[in-house]
């Protein structure tokens, strides 16, 4: 009897898939910032930043490809530095906050560029539509331990989007012939993560 069972349990174990080790991560809002830049009267560049976020981050460190990203942001937590554009920002003209409260990315597949740098593609929604965008990812940087025993990693982000794309049309023509708002907004993205 044994003899029989002993090739079997061999060939059951062989038949078991190799179980992968993936680790979540939460986004630490506190040392993490998305930032955004556009083009103002074709002559200079305002910068902003998103204020409050939240997100969480699955990573297989064996295959790194597997790494899965879930990112909301607050639209309202828009901040330029200047209240009174901020306040049209958070207007029906751009965000509309009201009908649609965040903008959010959500990742499909993830392409390993070389030893540090990511390909992320995923689903990022702004003002209630969906576009597919890449974003080049460096990092996740090895997990280190903090001073309260947390352990943690970071990654830097950046990519590029045509506002018009998210239905983000208004502008003004100006005497000149130039447009008040560009349409390509450049995006920098720095995430600090804790182990969950």
């Amino acid at each position: 009897m044994r003899r029989s069972i002993t090739p079997m349990i061999a060939l059951f174990v062989l038949a078991v898939p190799v179980l992968t080790y993936a680790v979540t991560w939460g986004m630490d809002p506190a040392h993490s910032s998305f930032q955004f830049k556009v083009r103002h009267l074709t002559v200079s560049n305002v910068k902003g930043d998103f204020s409050k976020s939240r997100g969480v981050v699955v990573i297989e460190d064996k295959d790194i490809t597997q790494l899965r990203v879930e990112v909301t942001i607050d639209a309202a937590s828009v901040n330029t530095g200047h209240a009174q554009r901020d306040q049209h920002l958070r207007g029906p003209d751009f965000f509309d906050v009201a009908k649609y409260p965040t903008i959010t990315f959500v990742s499909r597949k993830v392409i390993k560029a070389d030893a540090d740098r990511l390909k992320v593609t995923g689903d990022l929604t702004i003002h209630g539509v969906t576009r597919e965008i890449t974003v080049d990812v460096e990092g996740p940087t090895a997990e280190v331990k903090d001073p309260s025993g947390n352990f943690r990693r970071g990654a830097t982000a950046t990519t590029k989007i045509n506002r018009k794309d998210f239905g983000l049309t208004w502008n003004k023509v100006m005497d000149s012939g130039g447009l008040v708002v560009g349409d390509e907004v450049n995006i920098y993205v720095e995430v600090e993560l804790v182990r969950k």
